[in-house]
C-alpha cells in the first residue's frame, strides 16, 4: 500500500504542477503563449506520462473522482479509497505550493490572482452559471471514466490505455476551460483553492460533488452494461 500511495502522490503532484503550471506561467506569456490548446495538452500529457511512469504501481488514478468511479465499477476496492484520496490531495496541495513558490519569485509579483483555480458565475472564465458548471463537470467526468474503464478492459489493446486517457483529458479541457477552468478532479481543485482562498474555497464544494457523482454514475453504467467482467 505504501508504494501505491507514493505513486498516487507523485502522479497527482505532476498533474497539478504540469497542468496548472502551464496555465499560470505559459498560457498568456508574451509572444510565445501556449493558450487554451497548450494548457489542454499539458493536462493530457501529465496524465499520459504518469500513467506510464507509475500507473503500473497504483493503477494511475491521480484523482479522487477516478478512484470513486473505479470503485463503483468494481475495479477498485472501497477500502483503499480514503488512503488514495489523501495521497492525491496531499500531492495536489504540495504541487500548488511549489507553483506559488515559483510564481512569487517574479519581480513584479503582487497577487496570486486566479492561480488556475476552478470557479463558476463571476469566477468562470466565460461567466457560466453554477448549474452549467455542475452539469458540465459531472458529464465530462462521467465520460472520462467511461474512457478509462473501456481502455483498461482486458479485451482492449494492451499498452495503449494511457494514450486514450491522456487524449480524453485533453479533449475535456478543450471543451470546458471556458466553463470552469476545468476540474474533473477534486484534488486538483483543492490544491489551487487553498492558495487562492476566499471565493475559491467557497465554490470548492461543486468541484468535489460534480466530478464524483459523474464518475460514480459512469462506473455503475459500465459495470451494468459495458463490461465483460460479469
Amino acid at each position: 500500500m505504501s508504494r501505491k500511495l507514493l505513486a498516487e502522490f507523485i502522479g497527482t503532484f505532476w498533474l497539478v504542477f504540469g497542468g496548472c503550471g502551464s496555465a499560470i506561467f505559459a498560457a498568456a506569456f508574451p509572444q510565445v503563449g501556449i493558450g487554451l490548446l497548450g494548457v489542454s495538452l499539458a493536462f493530457g500529457l501529465t496524465v499520459l506520462t504518469m500513467a506510464y511512469a507509475v500507473g503500473p504501481v497504483s493503477g494511475g488514478h491521480f484523482n479522487p473522482a477516478v478512484s470513486a468511479g473505479l470503485a463503483a465499477a468494481g475495479r477498485f476496492s472501497w477500502s483503499e479509497f480514503v488512503p488514495y484520496v489523501v495521497a492525491q490531495v496531499v500531492g495536489a496541495v504540495l504541487a500548488a505550493g511549489a507553483l506559488y513558490v515559483i510564481a512569487s519569485g517574479k519581480a513584479d509579483f503582487k497577487t496570486i490572482g486566479g492561480f488556475a483555480a476552478n470557479g463558476y458565475g463571476e469566477h468562470s472564465p466565460g461567466g457560466y452559471s453554477m448549474a452549467a458548471a455542475l452539469f458540465a463537470e459531472a458529464l465530462l467526468t462521467g465520460f472520462f471514466l467511461l474512457v478509462i474503464l473501456g481502455s483498461t478492459e482486458k479485451r482492449a489493446a494492451a499498452g495503449f490505455a494511457p494514450i486514450a486517457i491522456g487524449l480524453c483529458l485533453t479533449l475535456i479541457h478543450l471543451i470546458s476551460i471556458p466553463i470552469t477552468n476545468t476540474s474533473v478532479n477534486p484534488a486538483r481543485s483543492t490544491g489551487q483553492a487553498l492558495f487562492v482562498g476566499d471565493w475559491a474555497i467557497g465554490q470548492l464544494w461543486l468541484f468535489w460533488l460534480a466530478p464524483i457523482v459523474g464518475a460514480v454514475i459512469a462506473g455503475l453504467i459500465h459495470k451494468a452494461l459495458l463490461t465483460d467482467d460479469k
